[in-house]
């Protein structure tokens, strides 16, 4: 078991550089998640810090090795009595063959339910198969709603498709 703490505003820059890392990166690390069809960063200090403090509920939880280096984060926000929203999730693109990811999404999941959170939702990328895949392989599944792709904010990168949408995923805990 891993385990997650707050990110303090101290944190911030790193989550933003191991963001950007695993969702824009390029190379021969980069990661099999990344959004090719979208250009720019995917998030700003700046971006997460107006995030958070728009809805105070909402929480980065940042995951450490015993040395203290930021091995990935995920963002966890109540929405609804019995369910929260997961979202950011990140490992390191360089340890990706290591389970990091499900580790890390098992630990934010017991987090949740430790809480007496039910139900895991969340919003992925319509053209993100793979990711979607991966994520039913944990037991999530697509409820049919979909939400629009904020196309004009570059908030979240510049989008080089004219296709993208939201498909929401929820889990019972």
């Amino acid at each position: 078991m891993i385990e997650l703490q707050r990110a303090a505003a101290a944190d911030l820059p790193e989550i933003v550089a191991l963001t950007n890392w695993a969702y824009r990166g390029t190379g021969p690390q980069s990661s099999w998640t990344i959004e090719s069809y979208l250009e720019g960063e995917r998030t700003t200090a700046a971006a997460l810090s107006e995030d958070l403090a728009a809805k105070p509920q909402a929480q980065i939880l940042v995951w450490r090795d015993a040395a203290g280096e930021l091995q990935g984060h995920v963002w966890l926000e109540p929405v609804a009595d019995d369910a929260w929203y997961l979202g950011l999730l990140s490992v390191r693109p360089d340890r990706q063959d290591r389970k990091l990811g499900r580790t890390l999404l098992a630990a934010a999941e017991d987090f949740a339910r430790a809480r007496g959170v039910r139900r895991m939702r969340m919003r992925v990328i319509n053209v993100r198969d793979t990711l979607i895949a991966w994520y039913e392989r944990r037991g999530y599944a697509l409820t049919g709603e979909t939400d629009p792709f904020p196309y004009g904010d570059d908030r979240f990168g510049r989008p080089l498709r004219d296709d993208l949408s939201f498909v929401v995923l929820e889990r019972a805990l």
